[in-house]
């Protein structure tokens, strides 16, 4: 065990803690560990590799760990700012740590690293039988009465068997009451909150080329954007006589990859599942040379429940289909802006140099009115964010709909065949009642959704478009006041100018083409009187966040 150099130490701020390598370039640890990510830098060293010297890393994945003791979630996937030379860890099959129906539970092995000990120390634990605490975490105890505790140092060690497998993750040390227990996160717990794991986690009915090959199509559908539904694609693997589709369906191509590979049994669901895959993917056409491949920049906003006026605030870059988190903190609003200056220019450091930057705010339903477009790029350069790069805005509560994703999805894969985007027009003078409204635009298949007033004028209304399967909504964030009149109004006549403005673009191009368009009213002789000064674009295509929100209980939704 002491000479496995996959072994990691992991500073951040005050915060120290182990970790271990899974890939030439990943290192998973606890969330809990990089708490302090935003504010402070993370330094990954391998002590028993001579050869691999400090690492700055940053926090590409994170399980939706709260903050408290006793949250779930608590795990964290390090991107390291260049690979080391350093052989990944192996995983054994889930359940390992429990031994055999005729044996006992084996002894579990954790490198961390406790106060005063920067070259690591070793504890010794077993792992309870029995039901999982809270459906999240497996027990441990200790061996003997006179080892090394988990004590502070060892979270997010790797819980290993005697031959150096890993089994799961040390998530909880030892208390101060009793320095004998412990907490880790078994590898099927593991893979909830980072489905990628699958592909490492062997599973005994599959043969490791067979899940090698599975993933390899997945992200290769996931960067190239091809257009396949999770779903029939699972129906198809399993068959008639299959196991049913799960409620809801699938958030993601991994997803529903990963639940074909745990959950059905037999191995021929899974070369099925990769055969239809590989077939969509030669018979894909080439990507038009107007379509961007949007890499986006997630700046996220929603209440801390630390009071009215506090909210958290995470700035993330998407590169090749991963998520790497740049910052996260809680704010108080007035110092939002500011914040979100910072970590967009720092954002950029993570996207390929080739890639089609996409700032995207995803705001909680009261912010979406928020000028973000107009917010400047930084201290020393005043040019709006929204003159400089394409920005759009997405609410939070939609991007959490599992059933509003999954629709989406399956909306746009429609759409990357059209020539132009159809504009469906709300006017603010007509009696149409929501449900009408709602109607008319499942009805028309909308795709483009144009409103003459702001959010606040008919908040009814305008949820309608909010909570309906429409990929793209536009709408001036200042316009009409009150939709109780009659003639003309700045309302129309702004749906009549979006109208010219985007007939013929197509729904991908939207971003780019309305930053255009900001950029035309910026230079205008009055710029606060031209037409497309306020205009705010709700661009939602779920495609591009491909890790979606980790279910807590199934262990790849």
């Amino acid at each position: 065990m002491s000479g496995a150099a996959w072994h990691a130490r992991i500073v951040c701020g005050k915060e120290v803690g182990a970790g271990f390598l899974v890939s030439a370039s990943r290192v998973v640890t606890c969330a809990h560990v990089v708490r302090w990510s935003g504010a402070s830098e993370v330094t990954v060293t391998f002590p028993n590799s001579r050869e691999s010297g400090p690492v700055r890393a940053t926090v590409a994945v994170h399980g939706g760990w709260a903050g408290g003791a006793a949250d779930p979630g608590d795990l964290a996937v390090l991107e390291l700012d260049r690979e080391v030379p350093v052989e990944p860890a192996e995983f054994a099959p889930p359940g390992a740590e429990l031994g055999g129906p005729d044996a006992a539970a084996p002894t579990l092995v954790a490198y961390g690293f406790p106060k005063g000990y920067d070259e690591g120390m070793l504890a010794r634990y077993q792992a309870v039988p029995g039901a999982l605490v809270s459906d999240e975490w497996r027990q441990l105890e200790a061996v003997t009465a006179h080892g090394q505790p988990l004590a502070p140092g060892f979270s997010g060690a790797a819980a290993t068997l005697a031959d150096g497998r890993v089994v799961g993750m040390v998530s909880t040390v030892a208390g101060a009451r009793d320095a004998r227990v412990g907490r880790m996160l078994p590898t099927q717990v593991m893979v909830r909150y980072w489905p990628e794991l699958c592909e490492l986690v062997p599973t005994s009915e599959h043969r490791p080329d067979a899940v090698r090959r599975l993933y390899s199509l997945v992200r290769r559908a996931v960067v190239q954007g091809v257009a396949c539904d999770p779903d029939r694609l699972y129906v198809d693997a399993v068959g008639l006589f299959g196991p049913p589709l799960p409620e809801g369906g699938f958030a993601s191509l991994g997803a529903a990859a990963g639940y074909v590979q745990w959950e059905v049994p037999g191995t021929e669901a899974v070369d099925r599942f990769a055969d239809r895959l590989r077939e969509l993917l030669d018979a894909r056409p080439a990507r038009s040379a107007v379509a961007p491949s949007w890499s986006p920049i997630l700046v996220e906003i929603e209440h801390s429940g630390a009071g009215p006026d506090q909210v958290t605030v995470e700035v993330s870059a998407y590169r090749d289909g991963h998520r790497r988190r740049v910052g996260s903190r809680r704010l108080p609003r007035t110092a939002v802006r500011a914040y979100v200056q910072e970590r967009i220019d720092e954002a950029f450091t993570q996207l390929a140099p080739d890639a089609d930057e996409l700032i995207t705010f995803v705001l909680p339903r009261e912010w979406l009115n928020e000028p973000v477009a107009h917010w400047e790029c930084g201290a020393d350069d005043s040019t709006p964010l929204g003159c400089a790069y394409p920005l759009v805005v997405v609410d939070r509560s939609r991007h959490r709909s599992g059933r509003l994703r999954h629709q989406l999805a399956k909306k746009w894969q429609k759409l990357d065949a059209f020539p132009g985007a159809r504009l469906h027009r709300v006017e603010c003078g007509t009696p149409e009642r929501p449900p009408m409204l709602r109607k008319r635009l499942r009805d028309d298949d909308a795709d483009l959704a144009g409103f003459s007033f702001p959010p606040a004028t008919a908040r009814p209304r305008f949820e309608v478009g909010l909570n309906t399967p429409v990929p793209v909504l536009v709408w001036p964030r200042t316009g009409c006041a009150d939709t109780g009149h009659d003639g003309p109004c700045s309302g129309a006549a702004f749906l009549d100018e979006l109208a010219a403005a985007v007939t013929g673009v197509p729904p991908a191009q939207l971003p780019r083409h309305v930053m255009a368009l900001r950029e035309t009213a910026d230079a205008d002789e009055d710029p606060d009187r031209h037409w497309a000064r306020d205009v705010q674009l709700l661009w939602d295509d779920p495609r591009r966040f491909p890790e979606p929100p980790a279910s807590l209980h199934s262990p790849v939704a």
